[in-house]
């Protein structure tokens, strides 16, 4: 059976060869072991140890259920991610208007392409340590 790119593991995989995972390190679902007092779907570190954040959203009504959530109210971490987007299947495009303007906006089609149709906002955040590093990089290869 062919994936449809709607769940989120399948946007999960489109979105880490997008940013391409031989150049990144890309760890999903981050509860704990990190500096963070939420859930990250993706985090991705660039080479220069700089975190962008990946929420990924499958259904129209967890874009709605999620709006209101504290962590898009101005209480997301300042200086801990540098770039947000959120990721949905080509199936939402109709329901972008929930997503926080100040985030990125990934489309993903049903054949695992991605295209950013919104760029997100630079937030100014600094390069993370290099404990936290190493941290990002054990807790990614645990998950394998």
């Amino acid at each position: 059976m062919k994936n449809k790119y709607e769940t989120s593991a399948e946007i999960e995989w489109a979105i880490a060869c997008h940013f391409g995972y031989r150049t990144h390190v890309i760890v999903p679902n981050i509860t704990w072991g990190m500096m963070f007092p939420f859930e990250l779907d993706l985090a991705i570190m660039t080479n220069k140890g700089y975190l962008y954040e990946v929420e990924i959203k499958t259904s129209r009504a967890d874009l709605i259920r999620d709006k209101n959530k504290q962590k898009w109210k101005g209480m997301y971490p300042i200086g801990r991610i540098k770039k947000l987007w959120f990721a949905i299947p080509e199936k939402l495009m109709k329901s972008i208007e929930h997503i926080p303007e100040r985030a990125g906006v990934l489309v993903v089609n049903k054949d695992g392409i991605v295209k950013e149709i919104r760029k997100p906002e630079n937030n100014p955040a600094r390069p993370l340590s290099a404990k936290n590093q190493f941290g990002l990089a054990r807790l990614g290869a645990m998950r394998i």
